[in-house]
């Protein structure tokens, strides 16, 4: 129920079948009521005539007589006693004034005392029989019983079919056009999903209700201002990357005629942090998404040359890996961010351990040490720019605070997650899970 009432469709669906439920349980019940009403007033009806024959033929009769001939006329739902007082000990409410409103025209009698209707004082007397006692011109009484009016009409399963096979076609045809309806929508929603991941996506057709003509003209418009900010950006750090890099380059040439070579040694090494600190500051910019298509790629190899040129540097590092596991991404970008987390791994605990792991939609790749782990509270600022845990001003212990932040953007770029997490008995483990399809198309 919960995902049908998460859709717009489903949600749609739910109101017609409501309104369909209301307006058939409504028709039927306006139905069988009126029904119920005209066949009360012709019971009703039937019911004064059988009363008048019974008074007439009661009326002209001599007195040992009137008892087995009220018997001889009763049947059915009407049984007639001939007394000399009535039965009547309780008088009923306004829904049978209407039958001695009846019998006092049908016989003309003046004084409503002349009959009276209401229940008798018998402990056995049941409540839906009613008592009408008639007084004769000779003072004595005619006390007929009879069951309350009520006509209840029967249920019928043709009836109760065809009102489900129209509920059941209207439903559908609602289904058509709802679908119709919401296409346009759908679209807008893909195109959508599709820029989150890959930062563009095919203009979306203006088309469909005004209301989503206007919201896919706004999408299309946010989709051109946020692109051309992209491709400013670009052009930007382009520029910035030349900029930076070129005097730097020029004080490393000017350095070569420095005679102290203690000082520069040191000059030489604050170089080469900027160098780096503006490296990682650029690639954190530029992102998981920009300069690079989206191919197949090979994880298992992927992962397996990393580990390689981990171990090749004299770290120790454990890989457990099938021997083939493809996916669709960004081979440079994939291995920049695994190549990060491994790194940090390496950096804080001196070893890691590597597993690559696939299943039928997603592969999965955990990196994991024993380092000192990092408090349950703070896991969540691992991924802010230039955030640093180590509280040290030496970037050869703490880094610049964007190898976590750039790792987690470019697994994002791939539809996937990143998740940081203490181990049991110290360490930490960083889960990647990246589908096995990848982003939703390329981006050049």
């Amino acid at each position: 129920m919960t995902s049908i009432l998460d859709s717009l469709v489903g949600r749609a669906i739910i109101i017609i079948l409501a309104g369909i439920a209301a307006v058939q349980l409504s028709s039927q019940w306006i139905y069988e009521s009126t029904l119920s009403s005209e066949a009360a007033i012709a019971n009703q009806e039937r019911l004064a005539d059988r009363i008048v024959s019974i008074y007439q033929a009661l009326a002209h009769l001599p007195d040992e007589a009137r008892d087995q001939t009220a018997h001889d006329l009763s049947s059915g739902a009407v049984e007639a006693h001939w007394g000399v007082r009535p039965r009547v000990v309780t008088l009923l409410g306004s829904e049978w004034q209407s039958l001695q409103q009846q019998l006092l025209e049908r016989l003309r009698l003046t004084d409503p005392g002349d009959i009276l209707v209401g229940l008798e004082a018998s402990p056995t007397a049941s409540l839906h029989v009613a008592i009408v006692a008639l007084r004769l011109p000779d003072r004595t009484w005619i006390n007929v019983g009879v069951l309350a009016p009520h006509y209840h009409p029967p249920r019928s399963w043709v009836t109760i079919l065809t009102t489900t096979l129209v509920a059941l076609a209207v439903l559908m045809i609602s289904i058509v056009f709802i679908r119709w309806l919401t296409r346009p929508l759908e679209r807008v929603s893909a195109a959508a999903r599709a820029f989150h991941v890959t930062s563009s996506a095919e203009t979306v057709p203006e088309e469909g209700p005004r209301e989503i003509r206007t919201l896919a003209t706004a999408f299309n418009d946010m989709q051109k201002r946020i692109q051309g900010q992209l491709r400013a950006r670009t052009h930007a750090l382009a520029a910035v990357s030349h900029d930076l890099r070129t005097p730097l380059s020029r004080v490393r040439l000017r350095l070569e005629e420095l005679g102290d070579d203690e000082l520069r040694t040191a000059l030489e090494h604050d170089i080469d942090e900027m160098e780096r600190m503006i490296e990682a500051t650029l690639s954190y910019l530029k992102g998981g998404r920009a300069g690079e298509g989206v191919q197949s790629v090979e994880l298992a190899a992927l992962v397996g040359s990393i580990v390689d040129e981990a171990m090749d540097m004299g770290h120790e590092v454990l890989l457990s890996s099938p021997p083939s596991l493809v996916v669709k991404g960004r081979r440079l970008a994939l291995k920049r961010a695994l190549s990060n987390l491994l790194q940090n791994a390496i950096k804080y605990a001196g070893s890691a351990e590597v597993s690559l792991s696939g299943g039928q939609d997603a592969a999965t790749i955990v990196i994991a040490d024993r380092g000192p782990g990092v408090p349950e509270e703070s896991i969540p600022m691992l991924f802010e720019p230039f955030v640093r845990l180590e509280t040290s001003r030496n970037s050869e212990t703490g880094g610049f605070g964007l190898g976590l932040t750039i790792a987690s953007e470019i697994v994002q770029a791939h539809n996937g997650s990143l998740e940081i997490r203490n181990r049991a008995g110290g360490g930490i483990e960083a889960i990647i899970v990246l589908p096995i399809q990848g982003p939703a198309r390329n981006i050049s």
